[in-house]
């Protein structure tokens, strides 16, 4: 075992962590035991560790994020010097901003998991004691009150804690993303200088909160995931306990927008903020696996149907309104819907719970289409510009980027660029999963990993050009012979239909398909019901199993109950969804006529590399289409996912 993974284990056992009886049925494989090796994801990946992780660190020093925490010390050592009445007007914009800190540092380390690099190692060290340095001795942490303890620094900020955290205060959202910030940390470095920050906070919410007196439901939901991470690495039933008290203090009869209209178990539609829902919905998934209670499995498995069959866009982001960054109303889905990163990569987190939940593919075809899509649009080729809102078509001039026209170096409200570097550098947590003696093939990227599965140990090598092509190898070599069950996923858009709902569908279905090989032998490669190929056999050193997935282009057309998508039809191939920008063509009034013929074209030295589609149609129109992904990276133009389609 590396010494690192040693150090660990006996932390861990140190702080007492305990052998569960209740969790996920279906276990995933940690992001630690899996590497990209190549192709897409591994470019993804290392443009966040070399460009968006050092930016973003950097972004968090120059933006007064950081200082925050050491204004707050400051506050600290002069009163306690004698200067009874001194205090510090908060000098950045939000009351959240200690959470990008936060994010960034979590980022880092999973960074510092996947390669060891003693110089961000130490960079994390300085930054992790200047936030240890503004927590207050009862284990309060929050610099817009420390700062200015006497009053509200801040109009979002009650005269007492915790009074304004159901409105905009924040002080328990801050508190999750700083769990999530220091289990990462501890378990990518052995250290607990972060860790400890979070328990001598958690001791201050249990003794606040742990009785269950003060009924107060968090404004912003994350501090019930957070809590639950607590609880998986310290054993303590406490932030366990802590996290259902969060949840069952929502509702009834209060505001939509932050999900308190309702108990959460009585809940039935993805409503209100996009980005606190999915929070919410994730936390409710943790909650029922650890604790077994079906109430909250059924809850979101309602919201969920609701959300994919009525909520979701092409791309896979949600959240359609500007105002409130809300979901709308059922088929409420205009091409400018704002579709928020943060939003996209929590709906990726709730889906992947529900698969853990249930072992079906049809969430982690969600999570597919939204981290191809909707979510990895966040951030830019380069890594270093973003985007706050995703939408489906743009004018070429509006500033609708949170003031920016076009992608942005950062934000005043930075929440996305340091939720999207974390979730990419963790990406790999995503690939497989185990249950008994299955071992579940969810996500197709060049990689190689090592899983326990029937009491021996499997080394698991892809090789692929995924998402430009459709061939993927799999070798699957156990210590020694050993049998079990590979299920590997067949994506529902090789099935024919692009979301597992009637949301949207392809006009010619057919044209899908898929093969399943075994060291060269064709075998059964029906789906079953969950939507995996099953193939159980003795595996042994050099097989290889084969699959390939046919790309044509589809042709997508939306329910006739989306008023926006009528007359009109979208473009994508395997996992990717297209767009055309107003480069070197003209796309106003885009007005196609049928028959269509499209082909695709590879072009290696464009946008990290990429494979466009050649559309012309019946009345002489040629397009170029890119992936949405990699929009406005070549300037401000126009861009237009949806086209008029004439007969």
């Amino acid at each position: 075992m590396p010494l690192r993974l040693l150090r660990v284990a006996l932390l861990a056992v140190s702080l007492g962590t305990a052998l569960r009886a209740v969790d996920y049925p279906y276990q995933p494989v940690p992001f630690t035991a899996v590497r990209v090796t190549g192709g897409f994801w591994e470019q993804k990946q290392e443009v966040n560790r070399t460009v968006t992780v050092p930016f973003a660190l950097q972004q968090c020093e120059a933006s007064g994020r950081l200082k925050n925490f050491d204004l707050a010390a400051e506050v600290m050592r002069r009163r306690a010097a004698g200067e009874k009445d001194f205090q510090i007007k908060p000098p950045t914009i939000y009351p959240f901003d200690d959470t990008d800190a936060y994010k960034a540092i979590e980022g880092a380390a999973y960074v510092l998991s996947m390669k060891p690099d003693a110089a961000l190692e130490k960079q994390l060290d300085g930054y992790i004691a200047r936030i240890a340095a503004a927590q207050e001795p009862d284990g309060y942490l929050y610099t817009f009150r420390t700062m200015h303890p006497d009053t509200p620094g801040h109009e979002w900020v009650g005269q007492n804690r915790w009074d304004k955290d159901p409105e905009l205060s924040h002080e328990l959202y801050n508190a999750g993303h700083l769990y999530e910030s220091g289990v990462a940390h501890f378990q990518a470095t052995g250290k607990r200088t972060l860790l400890d920050v979070c328990l001598k906070n958690a001791e201050l919410l249990w003794r606040d909160f742990g009785d269950g007196k003060r009924r107060l439901a968090p404004g912003h939901e994350i501090v019930e995931m957070g809590l639950v991470r607590l609880y998986r690495v310290t054993g303590d039933a406490r932030w366990l306990k802590l996290a259902q008290i969060f949840l069952d203090a929502r509702g009834p009869g209060g505001p939509d927008y932050n999900q308190r209209h309702k108990l959460v178990v009585d809940q039935d539609e993805a409503i209100g903020h996009a980005v606190r829902a999915n929070y919410l919905y994730s936390g409710m998934a943790d909650v029922a696996a650890l604790t077994g209670d079906a109430r909250y499995l059924a809850a979101i498995t309602k919201i969920w149907d609701n959300a994919t069959g009525k909520k979701l866009y092409l791309t896979g982001g949600v959240g359609a309104l500007a105002n409130g960054e809300a979901y709308g109303a059922d088929y409420e889905l205009p091409h400018d819907g704002y579709n928020e990163t943060c939003a996209a990569l929590a709906l990726m987190t709730w889906n992947h719970r529900m698969f853990l939940f249930t072992g079906d593919a049809k969430y982690m075809d969600v999570f597919e289409r939204t981290a191809f899509n909707g979510f990895l649009s966040g951030v830019s080729v380069s890594g270093d510009r973003f985007f706050y809102p995703n939408p489906l078509v743009y004018d070429g001039k509006a500033k609708n980027n949170h003031e920016h026209a076009g992608r942005a170096p950062w934000f005043g409200c930075a929440c996305c660029p340091p939720n999207l570097m974390r979730t990419l550098a963790s990406l790999t947590g995503y690939f497989y999963a185990v249950k008994d003696e299955a071992l579940y093939v969810n996500f197709y990227a060049q990689s190689e990993g090592e899983v326990k599965i029937a009491g021996t140990t499997v080394k698991l090598t892809q090789k692929t050009d995924y998402p430009w092509s459709g061939g993927v190898k799999l070798a699957v070599s156990p210590a020694a012979p050993k049998k079990f069950t590979l299920k590997v996923r067949i994506p529902v858009w090789a099935q024919g239909r692009p979301v597992p709902s009637d949301l949207y569908s392809y006009v010619e279905p057919a044209n899908a398909g898929w093969r399943v090989h075994v060291r060269g032998q064709k075998v059964d490669d029906t789906p079953d019901k969950t939507g995996y190929v099953s193939i159980t056999r003795e595996w042994k050193s050099g097989d290889v199993v084969e699959l390939g997935f046919s790309m044509p282009v589809h042709e997508v057309v939306g329910n006739e109950k989306i008023a926006a998508t009528r007359g009109q039809v979208a473009f994508e191939r395997g996992p990717l969804v297209y767009c055309v920008e107003e480069i070197g063509q003209k796309i106003d009034a885009i007005s196609l006529k049928a028959p269509l013929a499209i082909s695709t074209r590879e072009q290696s030295a464009l946008l990290g590399g990429i494979t466009e589609l050649v559309i012309k149609d019946g009345a002489g129109t040629d397009l170029i289409a890119i992936p949405y992904y990699a929009w406005n990276n070549r300037g401000l133009a126009s861009m237009t996912v949806w086209m008029k389609q004439v007969k």
